[in-house]
């Protein structure tokens, strides 16, 4: 049953039938966006499994080396070691659209180009191991800035494909068959109006018939008495 506010007019039913193939044509502009989303998504998906994969390894190598270093240096060596740090990093973002999702893109800068400026300690005192744990952290921290970016725009665009979907189905189960509905109802109105004009025409046209030939029956008797009463 259409809404109770809807007024059967011809000017409603032109109004609901252009919303309604404005709708459709969302629907399917919504439908292929969302579609297009899900496979930017399984890409995604397919590249954070792979590098985090990558970063779980190198992390483990850099905590392997780094219990090494631990075993044969004294936790007081060890921490006088790496208690001040000679190498300062930045971190810039900026933003690219994926399906007008604005996801982020890390950057990092280091201070100086220069690759022994990682270890912030001399060599004198200090394990081989640990120069290898330090080493190991440096060449994994591109990944892990990498991994972040790639799960942050995983968590953003599945917030967008949730967004989409729930658009999708609106559409498609309630605001179209909703349109479709009421044109269909203001239809019936109009063509139910329309037969009860042609009745009633047909009823008025019956009823002018009627009085003519009254009429003419009238005048024919009128004559008669007439005729009659002039013969006499």
């Amino acid at each position: 049953m259409a809404s109770t506010t809807i007024n059967p007019t011809r000017m409603e039913l032109t109004r609901l039938k252009t919303r309604r193939t404005t709708a459709i044509r969302g629907h399917k502009l919504l439908k292929d966006k969302r579609d297009e989303l899900m496979r930017q998504f399984l890409d995604i998906v397919r590249l954070n499994k792979e590098l985090r994969q990558k970063v779980e390894k190198k992390l483990m190598e850099a905590h392997s080396a780094f219990t090494v270093a631990s075993a044969v240096m004294s936790p007081e060596m060890l921490e006088q070691a790496l208690c001040y740090p000679k190498q300062s990093v930045s971190l810039d973002m900026k933003f690219k659209n994926i399906m007008s999702v604005n996801v982020p893109e890390y950057t990092f800068h280091t201070e100086n180009d220069d690759p022994s400026e990682i270890f912030p300690y001399g060599f004198a005192q200090t394990s081989g191991e640990l120069d290898d744990a330090v080493e190991a952290l440096s060449e994994v921290f591109q990944d892990m800035l990498e991994l972040a970016q790639v799960e942050k725009t995983m968590q953003l665009l599945a917030q967008e494909i949730e967004k989409t979907r729930r658009r999708v189905n609106a559409l498609e189960y309630i605001m179209i068959p909703e349109y479709e509905k009421n044109i269909k109802y203001i239809s019936m109105k109009l063509d139910e109006n329309e037969r009860s004009n042609t009745a009633r025409l047909m009823k008025v046209k019956d009823m002018m018939l009627e009085e003519q030939v009254q009429k003419a029956e009238e005048k024919k008797r009128l004559r008669a008495q007439e005729r009659h009463a002039a013969q006499q």
